[in-house]
């Protein structure tokens, strides 16, 4: 009688000792621990540019799982920034956005409106044709800075297509592109904004390197560059590269004539 007892007595024991053990199991690596309030260790709110993978609320009545992304925004809302190509670009933004916003400060938060196919790079250099920011010292400077950190690596210091990865490494798998080349002087803005922002052959996109006057400041140096070779003046002071850039003075007197002369200098 004494031994059943004992042989009870010691499961309780065991069984509450096991229970206490893992109730209050520590934390250690990837195990949180157990804890009294889920929500005290893991959120389960909707947390902007994050995917959770915590289990609990994540799943949905057919099993799969839900993360936790930004959610759009509200409908009918402009975002700042949403005027930018639409002050000196011939880029299709609505007249009311234009008319709203004119004098809206662009912060880099300008939308792009082609997709990464050829037929909207097409469509981009057949769209964009006028540089959105007149051509200053400071721009021409800062785009200088901004391409020899980015561009001059492949495309050469002078725009030349002889960078260091070709010129002096020898393994670079393609010719990057000869911006000093005929064709590409003759080329519209919209050609270089669309391959910053999605690529071409080996290049990837610079979106996210470059804010929306960087990359502009960037094709403004590589017109400078392109004046130099033809020994034409693409300054603060003067223009003679093409009608789609403007110097600070002319940029509001020249805006609309540009605009219809700007096809000539596109292809």
């Amino acid at each position: 009688m004494n031994y059943n007892r004992l042989k009870i007595l010691s499961g309780l024991i065991l069984i509450s000792a096991t229970m206490l053990m893992e109730s209050c199991s520590p934390a250690g690596g990837n195990r949180p621990g157990h804890e009294y309030f889920q929500d005290m260790g893991h959120s389960i709110a909707y947390e902007a540019n994050l995917v959770d993978y915590f289990y609990y609320n994540r799943w949905n009545l057919d099993g799969y799982l839900k993360l936790a992304q930004p959610r759009d925004p509200v409908k009918g809302t402009i975002a700042r920034g949403y005027v930018g190509l639409a002050k000196y670009s011939n880029a299709p933004v609505p007249a009311m956005v234009q008319e709203e916003f004119a004098n809206e400060t662009v912060n880099g938060s300008v939308p792009f409106y082609y997709a990464d196919t050829e037929e909207d790079r097409t469509r981009a250099i057949n769209d964009i044709k006028l540089n959105p920011y007149p051509i200053t010292k400071k721009s021409l400077e800062h785009g200088k800075e901004l391409y020899n950190i980015y561009c001059g690596i492949c495309h050469g210091e002078k725009g030349d297509g002889s960078g260091y990865l070709v010129r002096d490494d020898g393994k670079y798998p393609a010719q990057p592109a000869i911006f000093t080349s005929d064709d590409f002087i003759n080329s519209s803005n919209g050609r270089y904004y669309f391959a910053i922002m999605h690529g071409k052959n080996v290049m990837s996109s610079y979106a996210d390197k470059l804010s929306y006057e960087e990359r502009w400041q960037v094709i403004q140096h590589i017109r400078a560059l392109q004046a130099e070779s033809k020994g034409l003046k693409y300054n603060e002071n003067e223009n003679t590269l093409n009608k789609t850039d403007f110097v600070l003075t002319s940029a509001k007197t020249d805006k609309t004539t540009a605009t219809t002369d700007s096809t000539s200098t596109a292809k």
